[in-house]
């Protein structure tokens, strides 16, 4: 019972794939009963040092995917093309796939999903979401038969890593970008991980197999990182509260809608205790209540642990040649515009302190139909910090606040905007 495995991208977690492959060869037969198989692995520059027996590696990308050796096919290359195609080109040829390719699956995915099931074959991505954590399977599979209301995630290792060093060393985002760069945490043009690009991806994965509905990555709202302050994750933290990057997908009759941004999270809630480069997903149903799944987010051998799952159990399917996992199948939904959403709104204004200012803030507030929960001032005399957190309200009336208190001549500046985490 031979399975022999392509593999196109010989990089962090393609190296690593390679490997075990290799080496749990003899274990993964006495466990699963299927004999896998390397064939090769195709890279897009032969001359660069790789971490898996040179003798595998091969430039030929087109010729791994029609390798008649070849029975299922390993993406991890990558970006959108040459993935998309090769793809396509192993999906018609009969071949099961299996990708960690989120911005692909994000972008294409629907498209490659049908191709497969058109050709009776597996595609599956288990690893394109939270690394090592298993979601996309229990979204699919485990949960299908429930209803899922709410998604929110940390599924970004590099932001998480960051804030989380910020909040427990009080140091600026720059250094600690600096840092984690030195350290390979960050890539050296972070841009895709900090502008909240990746976790975008990521959201609109998890909001289309939560809700049985195509979820396009243009369709969510997302910000970054990068103009998170030191000061607003310490006056968080004496809030009780702290600052992550959430991917947040709701559903419900008026339609569903996916969002990318910083979020104050209370100190008490699951989230709050995720730290480092580690990634969550928590579930929230009427009928499963709440569910957390957690773990290593990053990293070559916890995301090529997650990909060798997908390739048994691609395996199991090809050498029965029958069905095994279920097809994910998506309807037709148009998105609830994020103006539409309700948020609660963290501010950092810097004004000026004379009497009668606090009811100018108060009015701006008060003539967009945004509510106050809290107001806190620091100092006195010349300029002052005043820290708000709004009640709930949609997003287009906290805008329209925002406009009305920029207008103020008391208002110097709108320092932050940080969204909080609805509580009420």
């Amino acid at each position: 019972m031979r399975v022999g495995i392509g593999i196109l991208g010989g990089g962090t977690v393609g190296g690593s794939l390679a490997n075990q492959l290799l080496r749990e060869a003899g274990a993964i037969s006495a466990k699963s009963g299927i004999d896998v198989e390397l064939v090769a692995v195709g890279v897009r520059d032969l001359a660069k040092k790789r971490d898996f027996p040179a003798g595998y590696a091969t430039d030929d990308l087109e010729g791994v995917v029609d390798d008649d050796r070849v029975d299922l096919v390993v993406e991890l290359m990558g970006g959108i093309d040459p993935a998309r195609s090769l793809l396509k080109r192993a999906l018609e040829a009969g071949k099961p796939v299996v990708t960690a390719n989120k911005e692909l699956m994000a972008n294409h995915g629907e498209e490659l999903i049908e191709l497969a099931a058109g050709r009776g074959v597996s595609l599956l991505f288990e690893a394109a979401v939270g690394g090592a954590i298993p979601i996309i399977r229990p979204l699919s599979e485990s949960l299908a038969g429930e209803r899922i209301d709410r998604v929110i995630g940390i599924v970004n290792g590099t932001t998480n890593y960051i804030l989380t060093a910020m909040e427990d060393e009080g140091r600026a985002y720059a250094d600690v970008l600096a840092e984690a760069q030195a350290l390979g945490f960050a890539e050296a043009d972070p841009t895709a991980d900090v502008a909240g690009h990746d976790s975008a991806a990521k959201a609109a994965i998890l909001a289309g197999l939560a809700f049985g509905v195509w979820v396009s990555v243009a369709d969510v709202h997302t910000e970054g990182i990068d103009g998170i302050d030191a000061m607003d994750i310490e006056m968080a933290n004496s809030l009780g509260y702290s600052v992550k990057l959430l991917a947040i997908a709701d559903g419900g009759e008026r339609g569903h809608v996916a969002r990318v941004h910083p979020c104050l999270i209370p100190m008490g809630h699951q989230l709050s205790s995720v730290r480092g480069s580690s990634n969550a997903v928590f579930l929230e149903g009427p009928n499963l209540g709440q569910l957390l799944f957690s773990g290593p987010g990053a990293g070559g051998q916890p995301t090529a642990t997650a990909v060798l799952g997908d390739v048994i159990t691609a395996s199991r399917e090809l050498l029965a040649g029958s069905q095994v996992t279920p097809r994910i199948r998506y309807s037709a939904a148009s998105p609830r515009s994020f103006d539409d959403v309700e948020n609660q709104w963290y501010l950092r204004l810097i004004v000026a302190d004379f009497p009668g200012v606090l009811a100018q803030v108060a009015g701006a507030f008060g003539a967009a139909d945004v509510s106050i929960k809290s107001v806190w001032q620091e100092g006195r005399g010349g300029t002052v910090t005043l820290v708000i957190i709004t009640h709930p309200a949609q997003e287009k009336a906290q805008r329209s606040a925002l406009e009305k208190l920029s207008a103020l001549d008391a208002v110097d500046q709108v320092a932050a905007i940080i969204r909080v985490l609805d509580e009420e």
